[in-house]
């Protein structure tokens, strides 16, 4: 079929209109967002718009926890529709499940144009014409219901029998121009008449998908490489539709890069960095995990990886993404997500650190106006020194406790050189000379410093080593002196002391 006979979509700019159409079964997959995210910014740089609907005609499998993880997800990263599921559109309803009706017209329309065809074929049929006609059993089907006569459709109804229906594939090659990989050719005969509505009556994903493609007008389908090799049978589903008047055009098709993980074999769900979720629980900010998506696959310049979504908008082209598989690297992201984590104001990094703080049951929501207050202070110390917002309760835990209630490390109570007990004595006895009032971090820096490094001739890891366990309770903490400065003069003493006594 001539593509003047059915055109691919020429639009550009406004009239860009992509789709994204999940399946809710199970947590969303990093791959699933990362084809979000190209189809949203591709909307985005076009000023087109992007649909959203949900694919659930599978009942054994999809789930209303799924569909609302997704819903979450997208949300969370603040990828937004124009049209779909929650916003509405000139073409409701969104969800598959509920379009029965506009299915079973459309094949109607197919029927009584001859596209689609009766199939009472099962598989052990197949399979012996094969066989006796010499060609292997994978081959499959072999258009052998194309042209039963009525009579023979009457005796297999007589039999019980319920059929298929199959679409009538053109006997031509099937070509497109993937956005991603350029030409691609399907040769005539490569497939035969596949099935788009089962014996039951329930169409198949075959059908549906194309037919809200159709319907919604979509341009620009941007999907999965799996999927790549569904889309002859989709253009041949399209010619049927186009011929019914359903569309005017086939829309372009761009297949992304595969998301792979370690020995780069494909990211599957049983991965646990494939689950969106597992990121964001372990403190990625969406600025940072949206960044690291948008590498699987394309590239704001060669030399810089650390974007905004704003400046990966203005730029995205479809035609840009890479079509080689695309490793899932956790420290890289984990490294970007710590480089946006710095760029955010110091106040709204203090609040993103909240619900981590009280999930781990460092402070209590709603937070205190006391706990506020050192949050405030303390913060932009651990800005600068942490990749996950998942690393604060660790980080800035022993500020929001007591000397009592402080519990420290083994491995740090291990790490104490012999001479701690000493260290702490004689910086108890430094720290308490200095008047409350000025009590700041360059006060107490200047103190230690004479007393230790001046006084003991000890060098400042072996000084300040000792300190830091007895007031974080950790080998590695926020800045020591300004640490001590937020505890305030008592609290340090006191947390000095007690370390000063057990490590004697």
């Amino acid at each position: 079929m001539s593509d003047s006979a059915h055109p691919f979509s020429m639009a550009t700019g406004s009239d860009v209109r992509v789709r994204f159409c999940p399946s809710p079964t199970g947590t969303p997959h990093v791959g699933l967002i990362r084809t979000a995210l190209f189809n949203w910014a591709y909307a985005r740089h076009t000023g087109g718009k992007m649909i959203f609907r949900i694919e659930d005609t599978d009942a054994a499998r999809d789930s209303e926890e799924s569909y609302e993880q997704i819903i979450d997800a997208l949300t969370w990263l603040r990828l937004d529709w124009d049209e779909g599921v929650g916003v509405g559109g000139p073409h409701e309803p969104y969800r598959q499940s509920q379009r029965t009706e506009i299915y079973a017209d459309v094949i109607e329309r197919l029927k009584a144009s001859g596209h689609v065809y009766e199939s009472y074929s099962n598989a052990e049929e197949i399979d012996a014409r094969n066989e006796a006609a010499g060609r292997r059993k994978q081959l499959g089907y072999d258009n052998f219901d194309r042209d039963l006569t009525d009579e023979q459709r009457a005796a297999f109804r007589e039999e019980g029998r319920q059929p298929a229906l199959r679409l009538r594939v053109p006997d031509d090659d099937l070509s497109f121009d993937d956005l991603v990989r350029g030409e691609i050719t399907f040769p005539a005969g490569s497939f035969s008449d596949f099935v788009v509505v089962r014996p039951n009556g329930a169409p198949l994903y075959t059908l549906v998908n194309p037919v809200d493609d159709a319907i919604m007008q979509i341009t620009h389908v941007l999907r999965g490489e799996d999927l790549l090799s569904s889309t002859p049978r989709q253009i041949a589903l399209y010619h049927a539709l186009i011929d019914i008047g359903i569309t005017t055009f086939v829309p372009r098709f761009g297949h992304l890069p595969y998301v792979t993980g370690e020995g780069n074999r494909k990211l599957s769900k049983r991965d646990p960095e494939s689950n969106l979720f597992h990121h964001r629980d372990r403190g990625f900010i969406p600025e940072g995990l949206v960044n690291y998506l948008a590498l699987l696959g394309w590239s704001l310049t060669h030399d810089r990886d650390v974007f905004s979504i704003d400046e990966m908008v203005a730029a995205f082209d479809v035609e840009d993404v890479n079509p080689n598989p695309a490793r899932f690297d956790v420290k890289k992201a984990e490294s970007i997500n710590g480089d946006h984590i710095r760029l955010l104001a110091p106040a709204d990094f203090a609040a993103r650190t909240v619900p981590y703080l009280a999930a781990a049951g460092v402070l209590a929501e709603p937070i205190s106006p006391a706990h506020e207050a050192v949050l405030a202070e303390a913060a932009p110390l651990v800005q600068e020194r942490i990749a996950l917002l998942g690393e604060a309760p660790g980080m800035l835990g022993f500020l929001f406790t007591d000397a009592a209630s402080l519990v420290v490390d083994d491995d740090a109570r291990a790490g104490l050189p012999a001479d701690a007990a000493a260290v702490l004595s004689a910086s108890v006895d430094a720290l308490e000379r200095i008047p409350a009032v000025e009590w700041t971090h360059e006060v107490i820096q200047e103190a230690l410093s004479a007393a230790l490094i001046d006084g003991l001739g000890l060098k400042p890891r072996v000084a300040y080593t000792p300190l830091r366990v007895a007031v974080s309770g950790r080998r590695v903490s926020p800045p020591l002196f300004e640490s001590m400065q937020i505890l305030g003069q008592d609290e340090t003493l006191e947390r000095l002391r007690r370390l000063a006594s057990s490590a004697a």
